[in-house]
């Protein structure tokens, strides 16, 4: 094994290591121990991640071997392996960074949390999976990592488990992200059926051949082998990077800790499905249909969860479903075959959506853990760091020049403009008029919390007795913010460990998008990335791209700058101007304003129809199966029968002699007839 393939496998070996230190010693090592072997682990798997990344985009050195074989089959090797190219040293140094920031601040939210170790194992653990995702060099690895980062989020969303919401919201996660995964499983069965491997390389190189092969899932109908296995795959991104339909998850998995809303949600598990889609682009590029049906699906994504953001209350809500959002666009991109766009926008999202949660947890932590922005307000004076990273996130996620967002979510805009695939044409309204509401609930979130009166400290505000009266309903004490005598604490800026990693983020929030011009147009990734000449729109976009600073100067004519403008503008008028009229607005838009309060209806629709469905099927197959079938006629029933034979038999065994007497003689009776007659 050569130096750097020892450095290969030292970037998921670090935070492993520290996970199971943290894990099955931290009863030993304590709180300082768990979380400075889990960072150290972080550190050293940055670092190695770095000496990767210049040795592929500097030496030009790319990798791609087996590290592990797992199992030998006939001619099929079952291996572990990884593929170092361009694609995945990107993943990994977005991946490592943004966690070794999240593990920094989880020091100063987790401190007072009986669970810290376990908190710093799960995290660990969590890197760990995601980063065997990336590096995989074959689809029995991707789907370990894709697996493992399922069940180590199940753990993170569940951390507090002694809250049922919490509980509720991780087997809800685990739950629909099976559904996704047994059409990714089903489409992986399909790869080793017609290809007789798992090997990235070897299905990609012969993907060409059988491009024409059918397929007939039903009798008589046939369907391109290339579009059911790319579907099927997709149904496996649509439930790790939340997709309509399988998107209801992602929200109520804000029931776990702030630190892991900004892993999970940010750069990491929701991000693995983009990153899978474009790592198959061999294959995807041979379907047109798969790729209208990703475009269509990241656009309904795209437009409908924003929406629900302008109406939600609690902070990190609006933050998930505005990952939702950008996810829809990312989504998109790679339906356009703009593959490059898509991960240049899941590394510019990774940065300032991470920014995002964590500014939200340093407002929760100053608050004492409130979340509802209707008791908050006033906030910048308290809280300028949080301020000024959050508002960064703000502008960055609303897509306004010359922050990063706006690089990546303009040219999606464009290359789905120039797409000539069915569903574009949609896609391309969707994300537009998206682009509108993203700049709205961006703005809405920051004059919400930060502009404006202080409602923390007005129990007599209307938003403040609107809040109390719900949780009074709802059964719930209301405390948050008091000091313990009755009083309102005020709030103050958090400390280092949760500043400076906001602060590090907000950087790359900021100057990472200036990278566009060789990061989508250039040579940056190589061949780790197909792009048929069929659907040439990144080529065709390169053709219109003249630098940064010309691109900035456009965007200001451009319409997603204005929808986005207006958007921040109306934001302004709601929450500044007028903060009189969102209730009033509120009031005469009801029936539109419920059915974004009840998200469209799909959480109500599952809950009545697969869990009801569930239990009603189970009750049925107890009453009917176990009760009826098993204990009355198999259990109860047997006894029963021997009951009565016994009963009969008994009627025989009275202890009389006279009675048996006469039993004797009615048998010889029957014996004699028997004899005459035959």
């Amino acid at each position: 094994m050569t130096s750097m393939q020892k450095l290969y496998l030292l970037v998921p070996m670090a935070p492993l290591f520290g996970a199971l230190v943290a894990g099955l010693f931290g009863w030993a090592i304590g709180r300082r121990g768990a979380h400075w072997v889990t960072i150290a682990g972080m550190v050293v798997c940055t670092i190695a991640s770095g000496f990767v990344f210049h040795d592929v985009m500097v030496n030009g050195n790319l990798y791609n071997g087996p590290v592990y074989t797992w199992l030998l089959s006939g001619s099929t090797r079952f291996e572990v392996g990884f593929l170092i190219d361009q694609l995945t040293v990107t993943m990994m140094l977005v991946v490592s960074f943004v966690s070794l920031m999240v593990h920094v601040y989880t020091i100063g939210y987790m401190a007072d949390d009986p669970g810290y170790q376990r908190f710093f194992s799960y995290i660990s653990l969590f890197t760990f999976s995601m980063l065997m995702l990336v590096m995989s060099n074959n689809f029995l690895q991707l789907f370990f990592g894709w697996e493992a980062v399922g069940l180590v989020s199940y753990l993170l969303i569940g951390f507090w488990y002694t809250r049922p919401t919490a509980i509720y919201a991780n087997l809800k996660a685990f739950l629909v992200n099976r559904v996704g995964d047994f059409g990714f499983l089903l489409g992986i069965a399909l790869v080793l059926m017609y290809f007789g491997t798992l090997d990235y390389a070897a299905v990609f190189a012969h993907a060409g051949s059988l491009s024409a092969n059918t397929i007939e899932l039903f009798p008589g109908k046939s369907w391109s082998l290339m579009t059911v296995i790319c579907i099927l795959l997709f149904i496996g991104a649509m439930g790790k990077s939340a997709q309509f339909p399988l998107h209801v998850w992602l929200p109520d998995s804000m029931e776990g800790p702030t630190p892991i809303s900004a892993l999970i949600h940010a750069a990491t598990m929701v991000t693995a499905g983009i990153f899978m889609v474009a790592r198959m682009s061999p294959l995807f590029e041979l379907s047109d249909t798969a790729l209208s049906f990703v475009m269509v699906i990241g656009a309904i994504t795209a437009f409908f969860m924003a929406l629900i953001a302008m109406v939600q209350y609690d902070i990190k809500r609006v933050i998930a479903y505005s990952t939702l959002s950008q996810l829809g666009y990312m989504t998109v991109a790679l339906g356009a075959s703009a593959y490059s766009v898509a991960i240049f926008h899941l590394m510019t999202h990774a940065f300032f959506k991470a920014v995002l949660f964590l500014g939200a947890g340093s407002v929760i932590i100053a608050l004492h853990h409130e979340q509802d922005m209707r008791k908050m307000g006033g906030l910048r004076k308290y809280l300028p760091v949080t301020y000024l990273t959050m508002l960064i996130g703000a502008i960055a996620n609303a897509g306004l020049p010359p922050f990063a967002g706006f690089f990546s979510k303009d040219t999606i805009i464009e290359a789905v403009h120039a797409s000539h695939l069915p569903g574009a044409g949609f896609a391309y309204l969707a994300l537009l008029f998206g682009v509108f509401v993203g700049g709205f609930y961006s703005f809405r979130l920051v004059f919400y919390t930060f502009h404006g009166k202080s409602r923390f400290d007005d129990p007599h505000h209307p938003d403040v007795k609107e809040v109390e009266a719900e949780r009074a309903a709802a059964g719930q004490h209301d405390d948050h913010g008091h000091d313990g005598h009755g009083h309102h604490a005020a709030p103050h800026e958090s400390p280092a460990v949760v500043t400076w990693p906001l602060i590090l983020l907000a950087i790359p929030s900021v100057c990472v998008g200036w990278v566009i011009g060789e990061f989508v147009y250039g040579s940056y990734f190589g061949k780790a990335i197909y792009m048929s000449s069929a659907h040439p729109v990144v080529a065709e976009l390169a053709r219109e791209f003249h630098g940064v600073v010309p691109m900035m100067l456009h965007g200001l004519k451009s319409l997603p700058f204005w929808f986005a403008m207006a958007g921040v503008a109306t934001a302004w008028v709601l929450y500044i101007v007028r903060p009189d009229l969102p209730r009033v607005l509120r009031s005469k838009a009801g029936f539109l304003v419920a059915i974004l309060e009840q998200k469209y209806g799909f959480d109500r629709f599952n809950d009545w129809f697969f869990a009801g469905g569930a239990r009603g099927l189970g009750g049925g197959l107890w009453k009917g199966g176990d009760v009826a079938v098993i204990d009355n006629i198999f259990v109860n029933g047997s006894a029963r029968l021997v009951g009565w034979f016994a009963g009969v038999v008994r009627q025989l065994q009275s202890g009389f002699i006279y009675h048996y007497a006469f039993t004797m003689i009615i048998g010889v009776l029957v014996l004699l007839t028997m004899i005459f007659v035959f």
